[in-house]
């Protein structure tokens, strides 16, 4: 015979058919709304099946550099093209030779980070390097210069991505900060839902960008070798509004030159910092990657200023040399406009990169001490949540101050990036001396070449653009580096306060427990019953009372109930809470040494998320006052109200 289900007897239960029951495990509102948002937590078991594969990485991780080939070359046109005095053909004529200068800078700084990611394959890039062979100091201005490139590569990314889409459509000129805003929310929506998403379905914009500028090159310059293509007709007006005061194209304008086309290198490092993304082997893996990103990367961008060179567009305000050679090419159809939709799109996915990186940096700089440790916690979906909300706010306050034109902030960016480009292989010359391992001259010999490479481009960038906005990193870095040393500094005193000598005891201590009455009901005898259930050495029941009236009636109800808890009184005329419960527990702590005084809040809990707003404000401000009183315990007890849901009152 079958026995019929069995049903917890026990206190505090219900039976699992209980609707009560079905009721207190609904996950909140708020709970259900994160899962549609970020979706279901992942445990850390399941870390390792986020890591990405080469494909998945490539545009996760190089959707910055790759991104620089829309708007390289015409950094390098607005410079040497438009100079007073020197005509559009012999600015063109010095683009190419240009162009094969920032490829061989290219060429020694991958090289160098190639040998980084497999002597480092924890990440960290320029930050651990530093840290390892130069010191505390050099690795922090290392790690202060990468994350104001972070910053700055969303802002200015999605600026630039946004101004594009503004090209086609000039309906948004006045919306052009919430269109920004909104693409900063879009992507740390991704990127909160873990790596792995973000990066499937930012792959696809990656890859058809390729494709399309791949087309518009080859397709170009066969046309103009082989066919008979007009150069961009050229519009002396458009030309005569961007054109540079102060002399001919001299040997500094050529040299401010270089160093616009030189923004095409941000965003290199990324891959160095985030080696344990890779699937493994890591290292490996990361440095195919790498190589496959420097090959896109100099093989795109020497074919734009090669198809520049032959069609001669002109740099304009009112329309990218990119968009200007696609016309030319394509004619105005479907393929120039697909053209214009990938540009604004990686240019927009190019903050990815930076959403991959910073989050991981910053966690372990946090790891470090130097940064606020909630920075190293993962999320739900295993990536570091709080670096992606503090790069959106950081990014989103740049994008508002600059009215969604970041133009200016760009020497900034160059100045940050080759900074860590130096440190990063000065370091990796240190760390090959001390290692010594198989080959190690050669590979010193290389990382050399590259650390005085790049601080000459650094030199360059400083000299040449310092009126323009290089001078922002002697106050913005130093300022970061303040900061680290600052959170250092706290959590040492901390860990100093903390520590716990061989021969300290804690004192004995008086324990007096308070009991806040506001009126008497369930909640707050069962407050009272805890209180007893602690065994103090003294119990007090106090309520805070404005008016006579108000006295009397807890008194009549305290006798009424028979509660055997002596009810003080503490009279407040201007109707306050805080001020006169702290002045009662000043009174208590002078009568006793050596008291802890625990105050208990009774609270009750609604069966709705949203009747809590209605209630318990007043002990949530109590609560955040008494936290920084010494000596004082906070503790509230919930009683958790239950209701005939079929009753209407």
């Amino acid at each position: 015979m079958s026995q019929p289900p069995r049903t917890s007897t026990r206190p505090g239960r219900r039976p699992d058919g209980d609707p009560a029951a079905a009721r207190d495990r609904t996950p909140p509102v708020y709970s259900l709304f994160k899962r549609l948002l970020v979706g279901r937590p992942l445990s850390s078991a399941e870390q390792e099946h986020q890591r990405l594969p080469k494909t998945i990485a490539l545009s996760t991780f190089s959707s910055d550099p790759i991104s620089s080939t829309a708007y390289a070359t015409e950094e390098i046109l607005f410079v040497i093209a438009a100079a007073a005095g020197s005509s559009l053909a012999l600015g063109l004529s010095k683009l190419v030779p240009m162009s094969l200068a920032v490829v061989i800078l290219l060429t020694i700084v991958v090289t160098s980070y190639r040998q980084t990611v497999f002597a480092y394959p924890h990440g960290g890039g320029s930050y651990v390097v530093s840290r390892e062979n130069l010191g505390t100091y050099p690795s922090l201005v290392a790690g202060a210069s990468l994350l104001v490139d972070y910053i700055l590569t969303v802002a200015v990314s999605i600026s630039a991505g946004v101004a594009a889409i503004i090209s086609l459509n000039q309906d948004l000129v006045d919306q052009r900060v919430p269109v920004c805003l909104g693409f900063i929310l879009l992507l740390m929506l991704m990127n909160l839902r873990g790596l792995k998403e973000s990066g499937r379905l930012f792959a696809a914009p990656t890859y058809v960008y390729i494709m399309s500028l791949a087309g518009l090159v080859g397709y170009g310059l066969a046309r103009s070798f082989f066919g008979d293509m007009d150069p961009v007709p050229f519009d002396p007006e458009k030309f005569e509004g961007v054109r540079q005061a102060g002399g001919e194209l001299g040997l500094f304008l050529i040299l401010r030159g270089f160093s616009s086309g030189a923004v095409a290198l941000t965003g290199i490092e990324a891959i160095s910092d985030g080696v344990p993304a890779f699937r493994k082997p890591e290292s490996k893996n990361a440095a195919i990657t790498m190589t496959a990103m420097a090959t896109i990367l100099g093989t795109l961008f020497v074919g734009v200023s090669v198809l520049a060179n032959r069609l001669e567009p002109y740099p304009s305000t009112e329309e990218t040399v990119i968009s200007q050679m696609g016309r030319a090419v394509f004619g105005d159809g479907l393929i120039y406009v697909i053209l214009q939709f990938a540009t604004a799109g990686i240019l927009i996915l190019a903050a990815n990169t930076a959403y991959a990186d910073f989050p991981r940096l910053s966690s372990i700089i946090s790891r470090d001490g130097f940064l606020p440790r909630q920075l190293a916690t993962r999320g739900d979906r295993l990536v570091f949540s709080n670096g992606i909300l503090f790069l959106s706010a950081a990014s989103a306050g740049l994008i508002v101050a600059f009215g969604g034109i970041t133009n200016a902030l760009i020497p900034l960016y160059a100045v940050g990036v080759f900074t860590s480009f130096t440190l990063s292989q000065a370091g990796m010359v240190r760390h090959h001396q001390r290692e010594r391992e198989e080959g190690w001259r050669r590979k010193a010999i290389i990382n050399g070449v590259g650390a005085c490479a790049t601080f000459i481009v650094l030199m360059i960038v400083a000299v040449t653009k310092f009126a323009v906005g290089a001078w922002l990193p002697i106050v913005v870095i130093p300022a970061i580096i303040a900061f680290f040393k600052f959170v250092k500094r706290h959590y040492a005193e901390i860990g100093a306060a903390l520590a716990v000598p061989k021969d300290w005891r804690p004192p004995r201590m008086n324990h007096t427990v308070v009991v806040l009455v506001g009126n008497v009901h369930r909640g707050v005898l069962q407050a009272l019953a805890y209180a007893k259930s602690l065994a103090p050495n003294r119990l007090f029941a106090v309520s805070v009372v404005s008016e006579v009236e108000e006295q009397e009636r807890l008194e009549r109800q305290w006798e009424e109930y028979g509660i055997d808890v002596a009810l003080e009184f503490v009279y407040s005329p201007y109707r306050e809470l805080t001020r006169p419960v702290l002045k009662f527990l000043d009174g208590i702590e002078d009568r006793w040494e050596n008291d802890v005084i625990t105050v208990l809040i009774p609270e009750f809990v609604v069966t709705r998320w949203w009747e809590q707003l209605f209630h318990n404000q007043s002990a949530l401000l109590l609560k955040g006052r008494l936290l920084f009183r010494r000596g004082t315990v906070v503790i509230s007890v919930p009683y958790h109200v239950e209701r005939d849901r079929g009753s209407k009152t």
